[in-house]
């Protein structure tokens, strides 16, 4: 079954056009891997999924489970199940790691959830990702290295446990051993989703090589 189904895709940005034409099924259960080179539009593609506002869609049609998300605003999209991890993470000073992530669970769910609990499961999966508990109490990304962006863009996948998943350049900026713990997470948050509930779909853009779709 589809999740995901691009038809025809025309993207701008600025004035220039980026995609021409672009169409691309992404089925559930399955790995999905888009090769191209630096400027390619592998990011231009997963950014104008997710609806980001630079990213112009001029001609064509996004269907996410069977329905036309043309019109829908990013956070619509992320409600029905859509995330996407970016190449260079925003900081948002006055915010957060534990808020921001609790914030947005709460808002995709529509329910209230205990603290203490949220806060034990927030704990595990950091020290599964092997980032310290105290970053849960910083801003989100302020100060953070490039590595630990990563990492706290994982985090933030495996606690809202979305549908589809779409991962952009993740292993830039990251060492061997922190190459090695995200992609362990990634991979344990994959089966996790395929035993639960027989979807897991990833969008994973490899820095200047490939997009992946798994």
């Amino acid at each position: 079954m589809k999740i995901l189904e691009v038809k025809n895709l025309h993207v701008n940005v600025g004035d220039k056009e980026i995609l021409k034409g672009i169409d691309l099924d992404i089925f559930e259960g399955k790995v999905h891997v888009i090769m191209g080179p630096n400027g390619a539009g592998k990011s231009t593609l997963t950014n104008s999924i997710m609806a980001h506002p630079n990213y112009e869609v001029t001609k064509g049609d996004i269907f996410f489970k069977g329905e036309n998300i043309n019109e829908l605003r990013a956070d619509e999209r992320a409600k029905l199940g859509m995330f996407m991890s970016f190449q260079n993470p925003e900081e948002v000073p006055g915010v957060t790691v534990s808020n921001f992530i609790r914030a947005s669970r709460m808002s995709i769910t529509g329910e209230k959830e205990s603290v203490i609990e949220f806060q034990r499961e927030l704990e595990e999966k950091m020290e599964s990702l092997t980032m310290d508990a105290s970053y849960a109490q910083r801003y989100l990304n302020v100060g953070f290295s490039g590595g630990e962006k990563k990492k706290t863009e994982i985090l933030q996948m495996v606690m809202l446990n979305p549908a589809l998943v779409m991962l952009d350049e993740t292993d830039s900026g990251l060492d061997i051993d922190a190459v090695k713990v995200v992609s362990e997470n990634v991979e344990k948050f994959k089966i996790n989703f395929n035993h639960n509930s027989s979807q897991s779909n990833f969008i994973k853009n490899q820095t200047g090589l490939c997009t992946c779709f798994v």
